[in-house]
């Protein structure tokens, strides 16, 4: 007799954020304080590990892919509008919900996350699922993800002000050290390290999720050194998960219905709709400790929260727009037909080669590429990198 699974299969639970949830218990129980050597060696730890993922993200991240998608400017330029322009202004909105829903604190890290830049794995892969137009998915996350890592910092910094220390020649620093540097090493060696990361993304997703795990640990037990959790209660939490659920909800209809009125076809108002609605939790919480420090665990919170809920509801929309009329069409706005597994598969190949299976944005386990529930939606997965 087959057990019943506790939830629907369109209705993921991403491993790794339980796995973040584990690594939050973790430094709840057993904290990195005590000795001082032992707290200075995981903040110097975790220092390091940061600088590492910046410069995987930049090695592994195709700029000659990026700028060959250049032709569809206004649909990058409407993701990037929508992920550094609108969700800023509606986190700035939410200041009128201080302190009635959310504490100051929460607040800090409900705007930090609207200034994170969009993911790029799962943003390919829900475009997938529902037909859209993967090439420019895969183009909007790239630039998304380079321009995050300038814009995210100045944003923070002018928008939150003393959370973060304004910007500082000390906070300057720590950024291009910490983030810009790496991120630049990383595209200069890209052309030697690129064969390596292919064979070994395995292995390296490992890395990536070990090492967030470690920043994640290091800043909750800083928090909890602070002493600055009783500000969290259970109704907080409900509270903040309202408030993020309308934001979702918003920047859902917003990306949909705005790019219909722009002129966008159906393939690529989907592209816009996933690529400029989302958050990155890798690219957001490496950042979140070289900007907030020792209060880089209620900044984190939020986006962590979020992170979840867009995977869940974007998959329920990813299956919903597969079943439209529309997706049988195969028309994009330019003219390319993205219906059928032979335009998914070259697609799923791209993305494979702009980033590497086991992202932590991406559903799943490590190394998997998130396919969709079964019926008779179902999609070629994608080609593995040459």
């Amino acid at each position: 007799m087959n057990r019943r699974p506790l939830l629907p299969s369109w209705l993921p639970v991403d491993g790794y954020v339980l796995a973040l949830l584990g690594t939050v218990g973790l430094a709840a129980l057993l904290p990195a304080s005590g000795a001082a050597a032992t707290a200075t060696a995981a903040e110097s730890a975790a220092t390091g590990v940061v600088a590492l993922l910046f410069f995987l993200y930049g090695a592994r991240l195709s700029t000659r892919e990026a700028l060959d998608g250049l032709r569809h400017w206004r649909l990058h330029l409407t993701v990037l509008g929508a992920t550094f322009l609108v969700f800023p202004l509606l986190g700035l909105a939410a200041r009128g919900l201080v302190p009635g829903i959310l504490t100051p604190q929460l607040y800090g890290g409900f705007l930090f996350l609207c200034l994170v830049p969009s993911t790029i794995q799962s943003s390919i892969a829900f475009t997938s699922i529902a037909r859209g137009n993967v090439p420019a998915a895969i183009c909007a996350g790239s630039f998304s993800s380079l321009a995050g890592i300038v814009l995210t910092p100045l944003l923070a910094a002018a928008l939150l002000g003393g959370d973060t220390g304004g910007l500082s020649a000390d906070a300057v620093l720590r950024i291009v050290l910490q983030l810009l540097a790496p991120f630049l090493l990383g595209q200069v060696l890209r052309r030697w390290v690129a064969g390596f990361l292919v064979r070994h993304k395995k292995v390296l997703g490992y890395v990536d999720r070990g090492s967030i795990l470690l920043v994640v640990y290091t800043a909750f037990s800083q928090g909890m050194v602070a002493g600055i959790w009783h500000l969290v209660t259970p109704g907080r939490l409900a509270l903040l998960l309202a408030a993020e659920a309308v934001l979702l909800a918003l920047m859902l209809a917003l990306t949909w219905y705005g790019a219909g009125r722009l002129g966008f076809g159906r393939a690529d108002r989907i592209a816009i709709q996933f690529a400029g609605s989302k958050k990155s939790l890798a690219a957001g919480l490496p950042m979140a400790s070289v900007l907030f420090g020792a209060h880089a665990s209620l900044a984190v919170l939020p986006l962590m929260l979020f992170h979840q809920m867009q995977l869940m509801v974007c998959a329920v929309l990813a299956k919903r727009r597969a079943r439209d009329p529309e997706a049988t069409d195969g028309q994009t706005a330019g003219g390319e037909g993205v219906d059928g597994a032979a335009a998914d598969g070259q697609a799923g190949a791209g993305a494979a080669r702009t980033a590497a299976p086991g992202h932590p944005d991406a559903p799943g386990r490590p190394g998997a590429t998130p396919a969709p529930a079964p019926g008779r939606d179902r999609i070629a997965p994608p080609a593995p990198p040459r």
